[in-house]
């Protein structure tokens, strides 16, 4: 005996309704195609948002950073660097290394601003590149803003540079020496003594393009203003003098290993501190 088709219909209307109200819940935790972007308004234009409220404070002789990254999947590893770096009484700001996602996807940079949000202070990023895969470099643009960008706080320039060349397959345009030339002219007027360099690959790394390994360490050098240069991407802690003795390289390890640097800048100097948690 055949069922009536009016209870039938309504039986399938419910079932399509449940099937349509589960979709939209879980919209936000699914990605259907690598090149899919799915934003809030609040997860756009990080870079000049975190500038804006760091612009809003009064830097101290002495600057205080947070540096870290590396974050890709280790979301528990991120949650703990949060906290850990909320029980500080005071930081200027954190910086993350770059490789803020692993694939590229747009939920993945999701998932870490989430943890990061959740800092006292305002976080700057640099592109690694794992952020560079699949559809990333329009997430990071939409979502952060631009790969090189530099700003003024207090005696200190900082530069965020974009260094994966072989993502780029070594074209000999990244990273831009340049525009890193231009931001190291120091102009009448300009309060800033020194600068420091913040980039994901290292130069010694085989990722960075050999042809400007050199260029890039000679025009640090060069501008006599750059002590300190920050990386991350190896995976592991490494502080030296990698050429002569007029820059240090600091490359901090991933967050997986548990682990940030505790850097203090005043003018003419810096320390840094190995934090584990």
């Amino acid at each position: 005996m055949m069922a009536p088709i009016a209870p039938m219909r309504k039986f399938y209307s419910l079932l399509l309704f449940l099937s349509l109200a589960l979709l939209s819940a879980c919209e936000e935790l699914f990605e259907y195609h690598p090149n899919q972007i799915i934003l809030n308004e609040d997860e756009r234009n990080l870079t000049a948002r975190n500038l804006a409220r760091l612009q809003q404070q009064q830097p101290g002789d002495t600057l205080h950073l947070l540096v870290m990254g590396d974050t890709q999947r280790f979301y528990d590893a991120a949650e703990a660097f949060v906290d850990k770096a909320n029980t500080f009484p005071y930081i200027d700001f954190v910086i993350h290394q770059g490789d803020i996602s692993d694939f590229g996807m747009s939920q993945e940079f999701r998932w870490v601003h989430d943890i990061m949000k959740g800092l006292k202070w305002p976080y700057l990023t640099v592109v690694g590149n794992h952020d560079l895969l699949a559809n990333g470099r329009k997430v990071y643009e939409q979502m952060y803003g631009a790969f090189n960008y530099s700003f003024d706080y207090g005696h200190t320039r900082f530069m965020f540079i974009d260094t994966n060349s072989m993502e780029y397959n070594y074209n000999g345009k990244v990273p831009d020496i340049d525009w890193l030339d231009k931001q190291l002219l120091h102009q009448e007027g300009d309060t800033w003594q020194q600068a420091i360099a913040v980039s994901h690959i290292p130069p010694y790394d085989t990722d960075f393009d050999a042809d400007l390994e050199k260029v890039f360490h000679n025009t640090l050098k060069e501008s006599e203003r750059v002590q300190l240069s920050l990386h991350g991407h190896i995976h592991g802690f490494r502080a030296d003098f990698r050429y002569d003795e007029d820059v240090l390289y600091l490359a901090t390890s991933t967050v997986k290993e548990r682990e940030f640097t505790y850097l203090k800048v005043w003018e003419g100097g810096y320390s840094f501190e190995r934090v584990a948690y």
